[in-house]
């Protein structure tokens, strides 16, 4: 028989190292705060050692404690990838995916139904994040954020390249009917649109445009990326959005590109799993599917001269 730690705790204490909180690891498991303190204390008697630390109101893992919840992290990987082996033939798998708001909203979720025709034996279920920048959390089997050179950082994963970012100037067919952007410097007098989860995007494209002296007009700023676009759609002011992931809205003529030539490359974004994850398997499959919808290139633009 083997000395097998209490796996309940496992699945617990892999929850709140990746949080590094009590409370926050409780709301992701269902349970309460109290009850993730239980099997913490649980988990430190068998081990005979502390694996958090008070730090302020929260309870921080000890660098001990991480490394034995990145290798608790492969363990449960292989479990789920032997169990996966080992299920009922034609059983529904379900892939777990967090991604971005606007990467969801506007690119993911639409192509979904080209990716489920294809695979009917796979259901994908979509979480969103408003921050590009929140830690990797348990519960999900993909991860797509913004950042190369993340699998640097994430060791015990794997990062894949699915989709560039390349900023332009955006705004609705309807304002620019009525004020027209035809050269950098009509942005003068339009209602300036900025977001700050994509900070510096005014700058780089007034310095990209050879207009870096406007860089002073006002602008009114927004939390996320889905806000300001929906406000740019209702035609209200101009702003800087992504493409390609505005190609739908480009092409249903709800925003429009006017000066498409000038863009700024950023960073794109990555698909973040597990090392160990299931080789040939569902969630391999998604990634692959995710790979194979990034354009070659960026989407024919909409012309001013057009409409």
């Amino acid at each position: 028989m083997r000395n097998l730690p209490p796996l309940h705790a496992l699945r617990v204490f892999e929850v709140a190292a990746q949080t590094d909180s009590y409370a926050d690891a409780a709301a992701e498991l269902g349970v309460t705060h109290g009850a993730v303190s239980r099997q913490m204390a649980v988990l430190e008697t068998w081990l005979g050692q502390k694996l958090f630390v008070k730090d302020g109101r929260r309870m921080v893992a000890t660098p001990a404690a991480r490394l034995f919840a990145a290798e608790i992290g492969l363990s449960f990987d292989r479990l789920v990838v032997a169990a996966e082996a080992c299920g009922q033939p034609g059983a529904r798998r379900i892939v777990r995916v967090s991604a971005p708001t606007s990467f969801a909203m506007r690119w993911l979720i639409p192509r979904l139904g080209r990716f489920h025709a294809g695979h009917p034996d796979t259901e994908v279920v979509v979480t969103t994040v408003s921050t590009l920048f929140e830690e990797l959390r348990g519960g999900v089997d993909v991860t797509i954020r913004r950042g190369p050179g993340r699998d640097r950082l994430l060791p015990q994963h794997r990062v894949v390249p699915v989709l560039d970012d390349v900023d332009t100037l955006i705004m609705s067919p309807t304002l620019f009917a009525r004020q027209p952007v035809l050269k950098p410097s009509d942005i003068q007098g339009h209602t300036l649109f900025a977001t700050e989860t994509r900070p510096g995007d005014w700058r780089d494209w007034l310095e990209a445009a050879g207009v870096h002296h406007l860089a002073g007009l006002p602008r009114q700023r927004f939390d996320h990326f889905f806000v300001t676009r929906q406000a740019i759609e209702d035609g209200l002011g101009i702003g800087i959005g992504p493409l390609p992931m505005l190609e739908m809205d480009v092409a249903n003529g709800r925003l429009m590109t006017p000066l498409a030539d000038i863009r700024v490359v950023r960073t794109g974004y990555v698909a973040i799993v597990g090392r160990e994850s299931d080789e040939g398997g569902s969630v391999n499959r998604f990634v692959e599917w995710l790979v194979g919808e990034r354009p070659t290139t960026i989407l024919a633009q909409v012309q001013p001269s057009s409409l």
